[in-house]
Order: C-alpha cells, then structure tokens, then sequence
C-alpha cells in the first residue's frame, strides 16, 4: 500500500504539494492579531486611570494633565538649572529670552550709535538735519535743561553721538564737552533727561626749577612747563618783576604744581601751589592761598599779598623800545620832545591790559595819540594806552579790573610803526612805570596767618627740596 505523501488532517484527502507553504503566514498573522488587541485593551485601561476625576483641580472628565508652573519670582538665576536629556542626531535649541521693551535701548547698544566730529562751519541745525532729526527736536533738546547750553559752544573737532530707532527718531546723545565732561540727553515719556558725567581726575604735585640764560619762555620750557604754567609765573611776580625788561642771565626759579591725570594719562597742569623768583641778586616768594569763602590769592611767607594796585607791564613778555624820558627827540617830529611814558613793540593785534581796577573816562581819538584809552584808578592813579588798532569791548564809563582787555596793539596817531604808548600818572604828575613804587593790596586776614603759615611751610620746603635738586644735577 502506498503511503500518502501528505495526509490531510480530516483524513478524507490528501493536501496539494503548495498548499503547506501557507501555514506560517497564517500563525503569524494570529499573533500580529492577538498583540493588537492586548495593546489596545492595555492603553485603554491606562487612559482610563490618567482620566479620572480629579477633586483637587475640578476637571470633570476631561483628559487634561495639570502641571503646577513655578512663580514668576521663582524664575531667576539663583534656581538649578534641569539637565534635560538630549535627542538623538536633533541639535538643542537654545532658550528664548523675553526683553523688556518698556524703556529705551540701553547706551550701551553700540550697534546704533553713529558719531559725528564736528567741522569748521557746521551748527547744530546742520548737523541734526544731517542725521535725518527735526528742527522741532533740537528746539526741545536746547530748551529742555539748562546743562543742555553746552551744545551752543560746539567747537570743531569735537564729537557728538547719535542715538537713533529704525525709523530715526532721536533715543539718545553724547556730547564730549572736554576731556574730563561728557553731556548725555536722552528721550523719555516726559521729554528729554539730561546729565553730566565727569571723569575721575587724579591731581598730583609735580616740581621745575630752571636758571634764566636765554628767556623765560624758553628755559622755562626746558625745566618742562606748559605755556599755560608759564603764564601763571609770570603773572604771581609780575608785580615785582618785568619779565620783559629786568631779566637778567642767571636768574632762577622754582615751583611747587598741580598735574591732572585721567586713567593714567597727564591731560593738564593745574594752579602753581609755591614758587621763588630770583631777579637780579633779589628773592621773591609766593605761596598760594584759599580763604573761607573760596577765594585763591598768592602771598609772601609773611602773609603780604602779591598782588599790587598796578602791573608793572600791560603787554605780556612785550620789548620796551623807548623808556621814560623827558628830552627824548619825538621819531617823527624830530624835535626835542618829552617822552612822557614807556614804548612797548609788539605785533599789530597784541592784547593790552588795564594794569589796575578803574573805570574808563577816555575813549577815542586824541590828537597823535591815535586811538587812546584812559582809565582813572580812585582818586589818586590814572593810566593811558595809546596808538591802539581798535579798542576792547568795554565803553566809556565802564569799570574794569585789572588784567582785562581794553585794546589792541596798533599804529594809529603819530607812530613809525606797531607799539603800544603807556603812560602812567600819580596826582596828574607823570611818573615812570618802570620805576614807581605801587601799594601792595590787603594782606592775609589776621584770624587766617596762622592757618596759612601751617600750610606754608611744607610747600616751602618742597621747594627748597626742588632748587637743590636742580643744583645737584648741574654739578
């Protein structure tokens, strides 16, 4: 009997060859089919769990998870940050920062500042037209504060920053006042905020000394000093001294300054503290001084004051070209005339000063004199500058103090050149400026000596230290 290759399982016949190649995708579709529903009937039950009502939140049978978010208090640096797992091949972004737009950009948003340097003819309606910003806005900066007045001094090569939005509407200024003021305005929903920031200067005391073998300027200049400190030495013993006449080769001098720095760098000198004058064999010594009320004054060790009732010279650093004389021949006349002042050459447009206080009772044309102006000092002084090139800005009438511009330096009248006449007059006498004695103004309060001796004396001693320093280095 032959045997059946394949039985069937009802035993009443057989199977095709090809049917047996379909029983395993027959399994595992049963059990694709039974994962399915076990998937399903597990999901289900937890859906139902999460969904349940909650008494706490009230959410009824919504499927909404409530999450508890922290307090916006809560949110700052001081908590932990979460090391929150990364994904796979997806690059973390980083966190959004929401900013606060309720106030302007901050100054130092650098990316929208744009600087302007001021040019030889510019104003500031020219340059804030240039930057796109209404008259009306530079008439409400200008009016808004009064520190706002320094944008009226523009000088050229000085700088102004612009603030501005994207659509060029003004948010803030810098305006660079000098080297130690910055002027900042900036918009705000009253209008404009203006302020001044100055930077922290440092003042230390610096010493020169020097010995006079071609000029004040000049040796001076070698010692290191600026024009502006020469300037001040000058003025202190130029009631004793005429710096234009009277210097004499190996002379000397020596003083105690102030030197500004910011951030390091020397910007400036400041007041001359002390110093010594040697002027032909005669020593002379000032200390600076400031009383109760603010005001500054440079006296002797002793306490007298420096300062005279007159100056011994109305043009600065100027040559005498004619002294004093009363049988001098006249350069023009040529004749015998006297010579009743001092002739001072200097260039066309040179400043002259008042050499005292007074008031102004001449002003014009006087004879050969030319331009002249005459200044009466009290009852008892009176001074007159002649052949000026124009006179000053003070009317007849006028009261004027000592140093202040009166005039100019010129040809006018009977003059073969350039040259200030000067003549100066004691109860309507002629006297020679060069030579006459004047009184000394007030000295220090007595209440105040002995504070100013205390204070003296060891800017005195510096000095001294700086002259034999000076001495030291020559041997």
């Amino acid at each position: 009997m032959a045997k059946p290759s394949t039985i069937n399982r009802d035993f009443n016949k057989a199977f095709k060859t090809g049917s047996s190649r379909k029983r395993p995708h027959m399994l595992y579709a049963l059990c694709a089919t039974s994962l399915l529903l076990i998937s399903v009937l597990y999901f289900k039950f937890a859906s139902a769990t999460i969904s349940a009502p909650s008494t706490e939140n009230n959410l009824g049978s919504s499927n909404i998870i409530s999450i508890a978010l922290p307090e916006s208090s809560e949110l700052d640096s001081s908590q932990p940050k979460l090391n929150l797992p990364s994904t796979a091949n997806k690059q973390q972004k980083p966190a959004v920062l929401l900013q606060d737009t309720s106030h302007p950009p901050s100054l130092a948003e650098a990316d929208n500042w744009s600087e302007y340097t001021i040019k030889s003819g510019d104003n500031l309606a020219k340059i804030f037209k240039q930057k796109n910003l209404s008259a009306n806005t530079l008439h409400k900066i200008i009016h808004a504060n009064t520190k706002n007045n320094a944008l009226k001094n523009i000088k050229p090569g000085q700088r102004i920053r612009f603030l501005q939005d994207s659509q060029q509407n003004f948010v803030a200024l810098e305006y660079v006042i000098d080297r130690v003021k910055t002027l900042n305005i900036r918009a705000n929903d009253t209008g404009f905020h203006s302020s001044i920031d100055e930077k922290p200067v440092k003042i230390s005391h610096l010493t020169a000394a020097g010995t006079i073998n071609n000029s004040l300027f000049y040796d001076a200049k070698q010692a290191g000093l600026s024009d502006r400190t020469i300037m001040q030495l000058a003025n202190i013993f130029g009631w004793d001294i005429d710096f234009a006449q009277n210097l004499r080769q190996g002379d000397s001098f020596s003083l105690l300054y102030e030197a500004k720095y910011i951030d390091g760098q020397r910007i400036e000198n400041g007041q001359i503290l002390a110093a010594e004058f040697t002027n032909r064999g005669e020593t002379f010594q000032a200390v600076r001084f400031v009383d109760n009320e603010g005001h500054a004054e440079y006296f002797s060790p002793a306490g007298k004051s420096m300062r005279k009732t007159f100056l011994r010279n109305p043009i600065d650093f100027a040559r005498v070209s004619s002294h004093f004389n009363l049988r001098r021949k006249h350069p023009v006349l040529n004749r015998i005339r006297a010579h009743k002042g001092v002739d001072y050459a200097a260039s066309t447009g040179t400043p002259i000063k008042s050499t005292g206080d007074g008031r102004i009772i001449y002003r014009s044309r006087k004879g050969g004199y030319g331009r002249v102006v005459i200044i009466q000092h009290g009852q008892k002084y009176s001074s007159l500058y002649a052949h000026m090139s124009k006179y000053g800005r003070y009317k007849k009438g006028s009261y004027v103090k000592q140093g202040q511009v009166i005039g100019y330096v010129g040809k006018s009248g009977l003059a073969t050149g350039p040259h200030l006449h000067y003549e100066f007059r004691i109860n309507g006498v002629h006297r020679n400026p060069l030579t006459a004695k004047f009184p000394s103004a007030k000295p220090i309060n007595k209440k105040l000596l002995a504070k100013f001796k205390q204070q003296a004396g060891p800017l005195l001693a510096q000095l001294t230290l700086a002259k034999e320093t000076q001495l030291a280095l020559k041997q």
